[in-house]
């Protein structure tokens, strides 16, 4: 495609392009051996600087996968953490499903373009929703780019460079989960996984990562203790949704005020500025003392 008439389909998608050399790039994705020199980018592209967790596994997974998967994610999601995974079936959406589930930002990382021939037709709706909860779908390959036998391998070591560590849940001797295991152990990042069955071909993957050194999970708590995260305290990711609430988050980021003290500071008129409070109030980003007076969480 021309480059000029890719940049206007880009700003039609409202696709951001960030290079290996803008402040936005994030940091972990640079201390890998290879990151991608661009990365293109929709939704929040501030989703990318929080504590980044990436989920993987098979996309036919077994019965035990599919209760295990919200069993763990949701609580690392709720407590903070940034899920990252690839948007495919099976693990990878229940995985982002849990993320937007918690109303958490949550991070798809696609083998192809930013189009619709790169998402699983069933997953679509998810994408949308990722997109709403403040999440981001990014990819190193141009717009119209489809998927290939090679590109899908290739963006596993963008989940792992993203990432603080990857947890792999019921993958097959052949999975590309443990291609995304693989790539975390070359980049120092931590690998996690979840036992199953000598019996499931779905555990194989698993139990061979841990019999290679992966640590063991069976509930979210091994995971938030390996990085000192309080599993009762809810760390939410404050991401405003627009130039509104980050002058709002700006206002009250010292101590709390009343609506009368706020409306003063923003200078918008009063309905927009309630109406704004109780978006965000809804979305747990501020909380309510009483009085009319707010506050960060």
């Amino acid at each position: 495609m021309d480059p000029e008439k890719e940049w206007q389909e880009l700003h039609k998608e409202n696709v951001q392009v960030v290079s290996l050399n803008d402040q936005a790039y994030p940091e972990p994705l640079k201390q890998i051996a290879d990151p991608p020199f661009l990365l293109y980018i929709k939704g929040n592209k501030d989703a990318l600087k929080g504590s980044c967790f990436a989920v993987v596994g098979t996309r036919s997974l077994t019965e035990y996968g599919k209760r295990a998967a919200p069993l763990i994610v949701e609580p690392l999601a709720q407590a903070g953490l940034t899920i990252v995974s690839g948007l495919a079936m099976g693990i990878d959406g229940l995985a982002h499903q849990a993320a937007v589930k918690m109303n958490q930002p949550t991070i798809a990382v696609l083998g192809g373009g930013l189009n619709d021939s790169s998402i699983v037709a069933e997953n679509r709706k998810l994408a949308r929703e990722i997109i709403q909860k403040n999440g981001a779908i990014i990819t190193e390959y141009p717009l119209l780019a489809s998927g290939n036998k090679t590109s899908f391998p290739q963006r596993n070591r963008i989940i792992s460079g993203l990432s603080r560590g990857v947890l792999v849940i019921e993958a097959d001797e052949e999975s590309g989960s443990l291609i995304t295991a693989q790539c975390a152990l070359d980049q120092n990042r931590d690998v996690f996984a979840v036992p199953g069955s000598i019996f499931s071909s779905k555990s194989k993957g698993p139990n061979q990562l841990i019999a290679s050194g992966a640590k063991v999970v069976t509930d979210s708590s091994a995971i938030l203790t390996e990085y000192n995260i309080d599993s009762n305290v809810r760390q939410l990711v404050l991401i405003p949704s627009n130039d509104f609430e980050k002058s709002i988050f700006n206002i009250i980021s010292q101590n709390s005020l009343s609506l009368d003290e706020i409306i003063r500071a923003t200078s918008k008129n009063p309905p927009e500025v309630i109406s704004c409070l109780m978006n965000m109030e809804l979305e747990n980003k501020i909380i309510n003392l009483g009085n009319n007076r707010f506050a960060l969480p």
